[in-house]
């Protein structure tokens, strides 16, 4: 068993592809012809985008993920060598800040945005 990619629900793919390339410099790698379904370039495993309208088509429950709500119990987490620039960019295409670029006694420096659908987005160099 391995990982092959996590999908995010949101109300258009579109502009979470182009959020995500504005905001964190991440590439497309893929977009439906429906615009339905798209992943972005990050290394071996995806992160994808799927319209919420497919995950409703298969019957499953879900809460859809908003801004103006609480972050669901999850987060994506995007490796840099530069939080800081990398912070400030996230911000200047439109993500909101929850925890600026911070020290941890590990070694780690860690930070927080919300992407345009409100899921929670870490930012943070590796773990050295």
């Amino acid at each position: 068993m391995r990982l092959g990619y996590v999908i995010l629900y949101v109300p258009d793919v579109v502009a979470a592809l182009a959020f995500y390339q504005a905001a964190f410099g991440l590439e497309r790698r893929f977009l439906h012809e429906s615009g339905t379904y798209g992943e972005m370039e990050t290394g071996a495993t995806a992160l994808a985008f799927a319209a919420e309208a497919l995950v409703e088509l298969n019957g499953v429950p879900f809460r859809a993920s908003r801004p103006g709500e609480i972050a669901a119990a999850a987060e994506v987490g995007l490796l840099t060598e530069d939080v800081a620039a990398a912070f400030a960019r996230a911000l200047a295409a439109g993500a909101m800040a929850c925890l600026p670029p911070t020290e941890k006694p590990w070694g780690q420096t860690v930070s927080y945005v919300r992407d345009l659908n409100g899921f929670l987005v870490e930012i943070c160099s590796p773990v050295r």
